[in-house]
C-alpha cells in the first residue's frame, strides 16, 4: 500500500514539475544574458577608429563584418541553410545612383537559427553595419549609428541560441540581417527585400534597430525611453505585441512622437525597415533620436550609455521572442498609408 501510495505521489510530482515547466517563461532568463559589459566589449570593437568608419565596401567595413561573423561562429551560430556563406554580394552597379558617390561592392551578413516547429516562416532582426567613413583623416566612427544596433543584434542571436541549445528554441526561424549602404540610401536592405534568401510570404516581421545607446535632448533628464516607429502602420497585432512585451519585461516609455504621419523628420522612410514594410511585411523600428554627435567625428563608443543600450536590446529581444514563438504570426489589417 505504502509503494503504491509512493509512486502515485512521484507520478503526481512528475506531471506537475512538467506542467510547469511547459508554461514557465522563459523571457527574463535569457534576456538578462543581454548585458552592459557584452554590448560595450563588442562596440569598442565595431567602432574603433581601426575600422575606419566602416565605409561602404571600404576596408574597414569588411574588417567590421568579419569581427561579427566571428562573434556568431564563437557562439555556435551559423549562416542560413541554402546560403553559400555568411555574405550576400551586394554590387556596386545596384547602389549606383545619380549624383553620389561610386561605392565599391559590398555585402549583407547574415546569421541564422532555424525554428523547432514552423522553420519555414522567418522573423527578421535587422541593422546596419556600415557608417561614412573617414573624412580629413579623422574616423566617423559611428557609435551611436549604427554601431549599436549591430552589437545588439550579437547579443540577442546570442540569447536565443543559449535558449535553443536548452532546449527552448524559437518555434519559428529567425534571420540576423547585417545589411550594408543604408548611409548611401538603404541599399543592403533594398537588395535583400528584391533578392530574399527567404520568400517575402515566409517573413513575418522585420524588428529594425538603428541607433539605441543615446538620448536625444527631449529626454535628457531621463533615458529610460524608446521611440518606436512603424509599429501599428500593417499591423494591430505587432503594436500590441511589442507594448505587452514592454509593460512586462522592460517598462521603457515608448515615445511615438516620430511614428506621427504628419512629423517632418518622416524616419519612417529613413532605415531599413521601409523595404521590408514597402513588401507589406509589418515592421518596428527602435530609435533613440538624434544627438549633437549625429554623423560626426564624436560619435564614439565612450558616450553610449550601456545600461540603456542594454534594455532597449532586451526589449527588442522580449517582442521577437513573443514574434517566434506564438501560435499564429502577426495580422496584416492595414495597408500602411
Amino acid at each position: 500500500m505504502n509503494k503504491l501510495f509512493m509512486l502515485s505521489l512521484s507520478c503526481l510530482v512528475l506531471s506537475c514539475g512538467s506542467t510547469n515547466n511547459k508554461n514557465k517563461d522563459y523571457v527574463p532568463e535569457y534576456m538578462n544574458t543581454i548585458t552592459a559589459a557584452n554590448l560595450k566589449k563588442d562596440l569598442y570593437v565595431v567602432a574603433s577608429d581601426e575600422m575606419q568608419g566602416r565605409n561602404t565596401g571600404e576596408e574597414g567595413q569588411k574588417k567590421a563584418g568579419k569581427y561579427l561573423i566571428s562573434q556568431y561562429e564563437e557562439n555556435g551560430i551559423s549562416y542560413p541553410k541554402g546560403a553559400d556563406g555568411w555574405y550576400q554580394p551586394v554590387p556596386s552597379e545596384f547602389m549606383q545612383r545619380a549624383f553620389s558617390p561610386k561605392l565599391n561592392d559590398s555585402e549583407n551578413i547574415w546569421a541564422y537559427i532555424e525554428g523547432t516547429e514552423k522553420p519555414d516562416e522567418v522573423l527578421v532582426i535587422s541593422a546596419h553595419y556600415d557608417h561614412v567613413g573617414m573624412k580629413n583623416g579623422e574616423v566617423y566612427n559611428g557609435a551611436d549609428d549604427d554601431g549599436s544596433g549591430t552589437v545588439a543584434l550579437l547579443q540577442i542571436a546570442k540569447a536565443f541560441m543559449e535558449a535553443k541549445k536548452a532546449g527552448h528554441g524559437p518555434k519559428r526561424s529567425i534571420l540576423f540581417l547585417h545589411v550594408t549602404g543604408e548611409e548611401h540610401g538603404l541599399h543592403g536592405s533594398r537588395y535583400y527585400s528584391t533578392n530574399p534568401l527567404f520568400p517575402i510570404a515566409n517573413t513575418i516581421a522585420d524588428l529594425n534597430v538603428d541607433m539605441i545607446g543615446r538620448r536625444d535632448d527631449e529626454h535628457k533628464d531621463n533615458g529610460n525611453y524608446v521611440y518606436v516607429i512603424g509599429s501599428d502602420r500593417l499591423s494591430t497585432d505587432l503594436h500590441n505585441i511589442n507594448e505587452e512585451a514592454n509593460n512586462k519585461y522592460t517598462h521603457l516609455n515608448l515615445d511615438y512622437k516620430y511614428n506621427d504621419r504628419k512629423d517632418p523628420n518622416q524616419f519612417y522612410f529613413r532605415s531599413d525597415h521601409y523595404n521590408f514594410a514597402k513588401k507589406g511585411i509589418p515592421i518596428i523600428f527602435y530609435f533613440n533620436g538624434v544627438h549633437d554627435d549625429y554623423h560626426m567625428p564624436t560619435d564614439t563608443p565612450d558616450k553610449i550609455e550601456y545600461d540603456l543600450l542594454a534594455k532597449r536590446a532586451q526589449l527588442v529581444f522580449a517582442t521577437a521572442w513573443e514574434l517566434a514563438n506564438r501560435d499564429e504570426r502577426p495580422v496584416v489589417d492595414k495597408d500602411g498609408k
